[in-house]
């Protein structure tokens, strides 16, 4: 779900200006999947431009006071939501806690950290989401500690069916910042790739794992 398509718009401009998402349709990234991609996107790099940095949060506190009022907490998901989430936190004067992707081996074996109670209502906070593998185990987390899940933001999202069919087994909302679809257009708009660049972007996602170069 994207709510404001002229933020969405800007977004995007954003991370392909500073480099947080590169395009490289004949010179492919390989993802820890296995998947050949022509994308790769690093959204902590928006945290080194501060006056990106301002946006981004801006937005996200936008997004969240818009879709679910204002939580009782704000959770980070381990490791690209936990920068993202303390700066969304003091923006709007709510405790942060974080996730991580397993709890620890060591000291109190916590996979929750910060101070949290049974019933408080939180909204989850990623950087970047493919197929909602980790935030949904950081959302089962969260439930099982006893909060209630309001849902999850995150800045971008491939926009992967496999995704929303995920989400939507756990119920839980999920908005984004911005997206695959207008990213690429902006890309194309602003001259990073060509008219062919574009066909191959949008057959990668209709169908990643069988995506080869032209």
């Amino acid at each position: 779900m994207i709510l404001d398509s002229d933020k969405a718009l800007k977004v995007a401009e954003f991370l392909l200006q500073v480099k947080a998402v590169k395009l490289q349709p004949n010179h492919p990234f390989t993802w820890a999947s296995g998947w050949n991609s022509p994308i790769y996107c690093d959204n902590r790099i928006t945290l080194s431009h501060p006056n990106i940095r301002t946006f981004i949060r801006q937005a996200y506190t936008e997004a969240i006071t818009e879709l679910f009022g204002k939580p009782d907490l704000i959770a980070g998901v381990a490791t690209g939501g936990i920068a993202q989430g303390a700066l969304i936190a003091q923006e709007m004067g709510l405790p942060f806690i974080y996730v991580r992707s397993s709890a620890k081996e060591h000291g109190m074996g916590n996979q929750i950290e910060g101070y949290f109670e049974a019933g408080q209502k939180v909204v989850v906070i990623e950087d970047l989401i493919s197929t909602g593998g980790s935030s949904i185990k950081a959302i089962e987390a969260l439930k099982q500690g006893g909060l209630d899940v309001k849902g999850i933001v995150a800045i971008f999202t491939y926009g992967f069916k496999v995704a929303e069919t995920n989400f939507k087994k756990i119920k839980c909302p999920v908005a984004t910042l911005t997206n695959y679809d207008l990213l690429i257009e902006q890309a194309l708009k602003h001259n990073y790739i060509t008219d062919k660049d574009m066909e191959s972007l949008r057959e990668w996602k209709e169908s990643p794992q069988t995506w080869k170069q032209n």
